[in-house]
């Protein structure tokens, strides 16, 4: 009695006229193998990370930030206002920091209030120091350009314990210096961590070198990004860290100059 399974008719159908009755060969079996009959496997669900949406990303963040510096500069902002702005950074950067945020609006968000307080704080040391902001400017392009040779250089490499060092040695920075703040409420200058003094140029040097150190961190975090395939939006997270560090390098270099201009 015939079946009524199509499907199984159409494979007994097959067999007999494919193959003149008889048993399929291995050789037969070989073939049907080899056969490009299935689907070529699907592409990746998200367009992956590049070191070109790194670049992009980071000509829009960092051009937000010095447009914005620039139109403070200009405005003459005032103090009160720089202050806010720097709060309100704050506040942005430690929720795009702890979300891991890949939200561009809220990282350009970051680079607009932060370029208002450096574009203020820029203007005030400059009306007592003329031409240290460019030579702010500088010394920070050149930390970055020597952070960059020697991450391609692999003159240091990063490692998870390079990484724990350097979260350590921040963490530690940054107790330091909310200690010293403390203090000054009751002696004047506090520990002498932000003085013009030895200590205070020290720990100046430091704290730019801790700088680049976290501009490693973040040259080897875009690195493994692109290679690993990571999802494109990823680049907005990459680009706030290198605006973070670069931020950091540049207010450090600024004050350690002030320390060293003479009076007019």
């Amino acid at each position: 009695m015939e079946s009524k399974n199509p499907v199984f008719n159409r494979a007994r159908n097959t067999g007999q006229q494919g193959w003149g009755g008889a048993s399929p060969t291995p050789a037969h079996l070989q073939s049907m193998y080899d056969a490009p009959s299935y689907a070529p496997p699907s592409e990746p669900a998200y367009r992956t990370m590049t070191l070109d949406d790194v670049v992009v990303k980071g000509f829009m963040v960092l051009g937000a930030l010095v447009v914005a510096a620039g139109a403070a500069w200009y405005l003459k902002v005032s103090i009160p206002v720089a202050v806010g702005a720097a709060l309100v950074a704050l506040v942005l950067g430690l929720i795009a920091s702890f979300k891991q945020s890949t939200n561009p609006a809220l990282i350009l968000g970051y680079a607009v209030f932060e370029g208002v307080f450096l574009g203020a704080i820029s203007s005030v040391m400059e009306s007592y120091f003329p031409g240290i902001v460019l030579q702010a400017v500088i010394g920070t392009m050149m930390a970055f350009a020597g952070v960059l040779a020697v991450h391609t250089l692999r003159i240091i490499r990063v490692t998870p314990k390079l990484v724990r060092y350097v979260i350590a040695a921040s963490v530690a920075a940054l107790g330091l210096i909310l200690v010293n703040l403390v203090a000054s409420f009751f002696v004047s200058g506090g520990l002498g961590l932000r003085t013009d003094s030895l200590l205070g140029w020290g720990f100046s040097a430091l704290m730019i070198l801790l700088g680049c150190f976290f501009l490693l961190l973040d040259f080897d975090a875009i690195e493994q990004g692109v290679k690993q395939g990571a999802p494109a939006k990823f680049a907005w997270q990459a680009v706030f860290g290198l605006t973070l560090s670069l931020v950091w390098i540049y207010l450090e270099v600024l004050r350690l100059l002030s320390f060293f201009q003479g009076d007019d």
